[in-house]
């Protein structure tokens, strides 16, 4: 079966942002500057020290980020969010804390009829969603 992972593209901030996300949910981050990559003669050199490519893992968490927009540049929007399923009450109400700091609360962690579900904005405006049920355990 197909594994789906979260790319995310930065404006210049990829490094700080995934220092963060590390912070928030642990795991191990690795990251390539483009200086440091085969591609790096074709980049720009104001581009030497941005990441060409980051991948945070924990368990079955995968992250990945870069801040290699292309040509089509920054265009940060709304259409994607990151749904983190989570496996206790503990587990969720610590992520959904860590990753609301600096960013907007849209919906507080509720009981709704499939369990706990709550969704925010992070300071690096991403959408997260959490769900926890005790009946997935």
């Amino acid at each position: 079966m197909a594994k789906l992972n979260a790319y995310l593209k930065f404006k210049a901030n990829c490094k700080e942002a995934m220092q963060f996300y590390q912070g928030c949910l642990g795991g191990e981050l690795t990251m390539t500057k483009v200086g440091d990559s085969p591609a790096k003669d074709r980049m720009p050199a104001q581009m030497r020290d941005r990441i060409m490519h980051s991948q945070l893992t924990n368990g079955n968490i995968v992250l990945m980020g870069s801040d290699n927009l292309g040509q089509e540049g920054y265009k940060h929007g709304n259409t994607i969010s990151l749904c983190l399923i989570c496996e206790s009450k503990e587990e969720i109400e610590t992520l959904f804390l860590k990753l609301s700091v600096g960013g907007r609360v849209k919906h507080p962690l509720k009981e709704e009829f499939f369990g706990t579900y709550g969704d925010l904005t992070d300071k690096y405006g991403f959408g997260w969603m959490f769900q926890f049920s005790p009946k997935q355990q």
